[in-house]
């Protein structure tokens, strides 16, 4: 066995191959290696001139990895190489596991995404919108007025329940956001509720997509329905039988603090209000939008899982009815459901329950319509082809080049399958 066949051997071991679905291999897309060699010198270049330590991408087609690198070190401090048991901070990527689990609570009839969110957290009932209103010198003040409709299950997982991150030098609730110490780390989540539900939403529910806390209101829910900490549920629903093993929401075992990537040391701030956490440091909040860490491995166990309609292994998670449902757009015009000025879906997609989907074939390119994907702060990023029966999985940290990078490899993946 060469290296290479070795290497993939180990790879499908490490990714679980699985057979493709039925009649995909007939209309999807194939790599050309120069295509391929051309995304590997992208990334190259980037480590080399000096703005990331390392990375690794993924690229699953048919249940088999087609592309798998390893490129530079996990940390500039130790030198220590990129490897596949590399952990890293996910960030947003927790909102897809999140929604998948309350998406399981939705098939037991123990949740309905129609739910008002007041069923499980009563203080949401009391609930008031923030509108900033003029007076006749300019002073600019907040009133409080009444929920015109319930927050709903379906608002927290599509981002209209009102609920910002919060950000200096925006609008004055967001600003009471900003100042409420949501990411300290120190809360619980029924806490972490507590502070929320004392706030005013950003917006009337179901009229704007926001990003913000939903996905951690969300998972404050799972623990409220299950009686057990996300966590725990977490592991016993998909984390655990779907072998994640490196996934939680910090690094308990020393032993595994050298296998954590960092960003470069100038390159830590997440937003003007936190850096980079240190994921070393035991955590009380179980961030469903946020917290979780992994390694490349466990994410592709997830994105097969999702990418073969709910099953992996044999085992169900969800139905396929259950994920179409998550990937269709929940925000399309018959919605009526305005998009606020930061909407980090873009203009060629819409937004499902956890993730971005695409509505529209972005100009220039022959993308696959029905692509779903979201990323992390971080740097993360993860995007599922269905037409191409393709994942692909790119682990990074590096907080401000993020955007940039993305949007590159995913035009030079894409262009190396002729799209």
């Amino acid at each position: 066995m060469n290296g290479r066949c070795a290497l993939f051997a180990a790879l499908v071991f490490l990714f679980g191959a699985v057979g493709a679905r039925a009649g995909s291999e007939g209309r999807a897309h194939s790599f050309t290696p120069e295509g391929l060699a051309r995304v590997s010198d992208y990334i190259r270049n980037e480590i080399a001139t000096g703005k990331l330590p390392g990375a690794i991408l993924l690229l699953q087609q048919h249940g088999k990895p087609v592309y798998y690198e390893n490129f530079g070190v996990r940390d500039v401090a130790t030198e220590l190489s990129m490897s596949a048991d590399t952990i890293f901070r996910l960030y947003s990527m927790s909102k897809p596991i999140t929604s998948v689990l309350a998406m399981m609570l939705v098939e037991e009839g123990k949740l309905a995404i129609s739910d008002p969110v007041s069923k499980y957290i009563p203080a949401f009932a009391g609930m008031k919108v923030g509108v900033e209103k003029k007076a006749e010198d300019d002073k600019v003040s907040l009133e409080l007025e009444p929920l015109k409709r319930a927050v709903t299950i379906e608002d927290l997982m599509r981002h209209t329940a009102g609920i910002p991150y919060g950000y200096y030098g925006g609008d004055l609730v967001n600003k009471l956001y900003a100042d409420a110490g949501l990411f300290d780390g120190n809360s619980t989540n029924a806490e972490f509720v507590a502070k929320i539900t004392a706030l005013p939403l950003a917006e009337q529910p179901g009229t704007i997509w926001d990003y913000g806390h939903s996905t951690d209101v969300l998972g404050r829910i799972i623990e409220v329905i299950s009686g057990e900490s996300l966590f725990e549920f977490a592991k016993k629903r998909l984390l655990d039988p779907l072998g994640m093993k490196d996934t939680a929401f910090y690094v308990a075992d020393p032993a595994k603090w050298p296998r954590i990537a960092e960003p470069m040391p100038q390159d830590r701030a997440i937003s003007p209000i936190t850096q980079v956490r240190d994921i070393r440091k035991p955590l009380r909040w179980e961030s469903g939008g946020g917290g979780l860490v992994g390694t490349v491995g466990d994410y592709a166990r997830f994105s097969q899982m999702l990418l073969n309609g709910g099953t992996l292994e044999g085992r169900r998670y969800l139905k396929p009815e259950t994920i179409a449902l998550m990937t269709s757009d929940h925000i399309g015009p018959e919605t009526r459901v305005e998009r606020d000025k930061n909407y980090y879906p873009g203009e060629t997609s819409g937004y499902g329950l956890g993730f971005a989907v695409r509505i529209v074939v972005p100009p220039g390119t022959k993308w696959p319509l029905g692509e779903y994907r979201w990323d992390g702060v971080g740097g993360t990023f993860f995007f599922i082809d269905p037409e191409d029966d393709l994942f692909g999985i790119f682990m990074v940290q590096t907080p401000s080049q993020r955007g940039r990078i993305q949007l590159a490899l995913k035009t030079l993946i894409y262009q190396a399958m002729g799209r």
